[in-house]
């Protein structure tokens, strides 16, 4: 059976079910598990009745009509039918994933996936539908009630930014943006100005169950949710693409959340925010935001959020959420939190910086010396240099602010807002940022080089961290030591805020790496 109907199968299977408690650990291997369960009972039956039930299956929880206009869901009520199409084992885990939803402090409807990342299954699988459909786009032939005027209480650029949305007034919307992101992104900013990407904990990787948020008053917008939306914005655009017939899509989800679609590597979880920010401009975003907006209040007159807007109003809001996603998602690295790398307490009490700080301080860790490439290796890497700073140089925490891994992403260290001990008698004024790797001879990979040249330091000034004319230094500069190595300080030193000062030690110290 095609990829669409065994899609259809498990999006109607999805939709009956009530959510549960997974026996199955919230594994994104399991959820791959029972999606290739599905598709060999689809081939081995042809699933001509269990399809037909599936796609009559509703919703017996809230109604969405956008997605079910924009995704022409059918919309039948349906008896249980005889026989479940998963095992007792998948159709729990299939349970607890149905909805993604917050309820006290605890997120639901995610899953881990091997790169480390947590992802909330109901906007990927709203893009693969999406997708699957052929990427369908809805004109609008909507008129704007009102005309582009003074907007109070609006950054300049955010105003300037209005104005030109408002010259070009959305026409069309795209249903797989829709789905994924541009209504969920619209409602949340309808109510205030919600924080962005809130992470979270889970109570153990080996077998996960219970994923904590790190703020419990978190927006619905977390980590986890724009990642899904994300995977599933790229995965249903390549879908969308790809001539029949099409590969099973647990293979595709094996191949995204490993080592690459097609054998390439950039095309895979660990790359998400790079890869949306190529397909996804902000202005584009903008449109879709605004124009997804204005179909549901078509949609819905009586929308609680959307009741007597105007489209003055909601360009505003558009305009809005897509500059703080752009910015603040996909313009900042993906960083791994201290429990999703096993982070052993801090000793004592840390030390707060006073920001924003001038300085950004490049190291290598020479030891491990091979770069890593997985969140496996990545994340034992950090375990083994915290136990080192920790046992043997009697220090509080691993001495870094943050580790770039090769791949992809950044581990936190002592973070954003704690002095380290990085860069001796330099801890209280920069971060230390430290590449995984003895980069003596070698560089990093360009992933890794971008991440510390341009977009943790982008981040870093958006949020309020460092100063708009902070400096780069490499640990050599200030500690007589080889640090960050040979080729990665050659590097650095033609970065736009590298600053050429004299490599003078502060105070004698002994050569060290």
């Amino acid at each position: 059976m095609a990829a669409w109907g065994v899609l259809w199968i498990l999006l109607g299977f999805l939709l009956w079910l009530e959510p549960g408690t997974a026996a199955l650990p919230l594994l994104m291997d399991s959820f791959i598990q029972a999606l290739a369960e599905l598709e060999q009972k689809a081939l081995a039956t042809k699933a001509p009745h269990t399809l037909a039930w599936l796609l009559s299956a509703q919703d017996s929880g809230p109604q969405d009509p956008l997605r079910d206009f924009l995704l022409q869901v059918r919309s039948l009520k349906a008896a249980e039918p005889d026989a479940q199409p998963l095992s007792p084992e998948l159709q729990g885990l299939m349970e607890e994933v149905a909805r993604h939803r917050i309820e006290d402090g605890q997120e639901y409807g995610v899953m881990l996936a091997p790169d480390g990342s947590t992802v909330a299954m109901e906007p990927l699988m709203a893009g693969l539908e999406a997708g699957l459909q052929g990427h369908r786009v809805i004109d609008l032939p909507l008129e704007s009630t009102s005309s582009p005027g003074e907007v109070e209480g609006t950054s300049p650029d955010v105003e300037a930014a209005l104005l030109d949305a408002k010259a070009k007034s959305p026409t069309s919307v795209d249903s797989l943006l829709a789905v994924t992101l541009a209504k969920d992104l619209g409602l949340a900013f309808l109510q205030s100005h919600p924080g962005l990407g809130a992470e979270g904990c889970w109570d153990q990787l080996s077998a996960p169950q219970i994923f904590t948020l790190l703020d419990p008053k978190s927006s619905a917008l977390t980590t986890a949710f724009l990642n899904g939306a994300m995977d599933g914005v790229l995965l249903g655009d390549y879908v969308s693409q790809s001539p029949n017939p099409q590969p099973p899509l647990s293979h595709l989800l094996s191949q995204y959340y490993g080592a690459g679609v097609t054998g390439k590597p950039g095309f895979r979880s660990n790359f998400r925010r790079q890869n949306g920010a190529a397909l996804i401009l902000a202005p584009t975003l903008t449109q879709q935001v605004w124009g997804t907006l204005t179909l549901l209040q078509r949609l819905e007159p009586m929308h609680p959020q959307l009741q007597g807007m105007s489209q003055e109003q909601l360009a505003r809001v558009a305009t809005n959420a897509s500059k703080a996603f752009t910015e603040a998602f996909l313009g900042c690295p993906a960083i791994h939190p201290r429990c999703r790398w096993g982070a052993r307490p801090y000793r004592g009490s840390p030390t707060p910086l006073r920001l924003p700080l001038g300085f950004l301080y490049v190291h290598h860790t020479y030891v491990p010396a091979p770069p890593c490439t997985e969140f496996s290796g990545c994340a034992a890497n950090m375990r083994s240099m915290q136990r080192f700073h920790q046992d043997t140089n009697g220090w509080d925490d691993i001495g870094y602010s943050f580790v770039v891994g090769s791949d992809g992403y950044v581990y936190q260290g002592r973070g954003w807002h704690w002095v380290g001990a990085h860069t001796r008698g330099h801890n209280s004024r920069g971060y230390g940022v430290a590449i995984v790797g003895n980069y003596t001879a070698a560089l990093p990979t360009e992933a890794a080089l971008r991440t510390v040249r341009e977009e943790l330091p982008r981040c870093a000034l958006r949020a309020g961290f460092l100063q708009p004319n902070y400096s780069v230094l490499g640990h050599r500069q200030l500690v007589r030591t080889d640090c960050p190595g040979d080729a990665l300080f050659g590097v650095l030193s033609t970065w736009p805020h590298f600053a050429a000062v004299s490599p003078q030690p502060l105070w004698p110290l002994p050569l060290t790496r």
